[in-house]
Formats: structure tokens, C-alpha cells, sequence
């Protein structure tokens, strides 16, 4: 099932963050990691935001996709299924 996944991260967590030499590598290696089969990053409420379309095969993946980024990032995650326009015309057949 697809997933929008939301992560904020709030100003000062965030500005420790980008100062580390190695977060765009280890950020790619995240994207990597989760299969994400797209990525935004945006300002939202004022802080750094990150979007992650991932698909999710077994709720057991969640621990996965989440503890990064509660624990590197100090970020609130947040998790949205999702419907491409295929799947709404399936459902509403």
C-alpha cells in the first residue's frame, strides 16, 4: 500500500543537522534504504519538511521508515495512505 510520509523537523534540530558534513549522503542512503519512489522537501509551520511516497508491503515496515527519523532527525513523522487515480476508479467502479 502506498504511503505518504511526513516528517517535520523542527529549526534547531534541523539546523544540527545540515551542519553534519555527510547528511546529504546519509539522507540519499535513507531514500535508498526505503524505496521512496519520490521525495520533496519543503518549509512547513516554519520548519524544515521532508514528504517520502513510499510503498509499504507489511505494517512491520513501518519500525523501519519512522526510527530514522524520529532518532537522526528529531523529526514528528507522520504516516497517509495514499490512492493513485487508478485505484480511486477501481473503488468507485
Amino acid at each position: 500500500m502506498r504511503f505518504i510520509v511526513r516528517a517535520q523537523i523542527p529549526t534547531e534540530a534541523g539546523n544540527k543537522v545540515v551542519k553534519n558534513p555527510k547528511f546529504l549522503q546519509e539522507l540519499d542512503a535513507y531514500i535508498k534504504k526505503v524505496n521512496a519512489e519520490a521525495a520533496y522537501f519543503f518549509e512547513a509551520g516554519g520548519d524544515r519538511t521532508f514528504v517520502f511516497i513510499v510503498n509499504f508491503e507489511r505494517a512491520d515496515m513501518i519500525p523501519t521508515i519512522a526510527e530514522p527519523l524520529f532518532q537522526d532527525l528529531g523529526a514528528k513523522v507522520e504516516f497517509h495512505p495514499v490512492m493513485l487515480f487508478e485505484d480511486v476508479k477501481k473503488a468507485l467502479q
